[in-house]
């Protein structure tokens, strides 16, 4: 049954998924090609509704892999399955961190979990510069360079820079 697939598809990223949504997108991608329906351009408007839309990335992601896959029942699913386990993870870690936070294994665990997660996302922005740059124009560049300078040298606001780009790009490639 397509809900019990769904579920389990994003229930492994909801456990396995570490480091929030941006290193979550690998996982995500892979799973919305098991189920056939979503082209790596659908995934990237995917990522940019998911950015500008309230709620965590995975989720968003998920209840829109869901939808295109089974309908509102699909969304439940996929949603239900990313969330459920990151859920009771959580609350399981955050009873052991504190009970172990002086731990040298428990420092130790992170400092091995963070480069993972900079993998993760430079996994993300390989897989969603595919789709960027498959036919290379200056506009897309040009945004691109400057989402970077705008953020790194003048710290402006990420939502600001999406509202921005998505009105320069509809000004300029619509």
């Amino acid at each position: 049954m397509i809900y019990i697939r769904l579920f389990l598809a994003f229930a492994k990223i909801g456990v396995f998924g570490f480091g929030g949504g941006m290193a979550m997108l690998p996982m995500i991608y892979q799973s919305a090609q098991q189920f056939g329906n979503i082209s790596s351009d659908e995934f990237s408007n995917l990522v940019g509704i998911s950015q500008v839309t309230p709620g965590p990335i995975a989720v968003n992601a998920a209840t829109y892999v869901g939808f295109c896959t089974a309908g509102y029942g699909g969304a439940i699913a996929a949603t239900m399955g990313v969330a459920v386990p990151s859920f009771i993870l959580v609350t399981l870690t955050c009873y052991f961190i504190n009970k172990f936070k002086e731990s040298n294994v428990i420092k130790g665990a992170f400092v091995g979990i963070r480069p993972v997660t900079v993998g993760l996302i430079a996994a993300a922005v390989i897989y969603m510069g595919q789709s960027v740059f498959v036919d290379i124009s200056l506009i897309p560049v040009l945004i691109l360079a400057a989402t970077l300078v705008l953020i790194c040298k003048f710290k402006v606001s990420p939502i600001t820079i999406v509202i921005g780009a998505g009105v320069i790009g509809a000004l300029l490639c619509g």
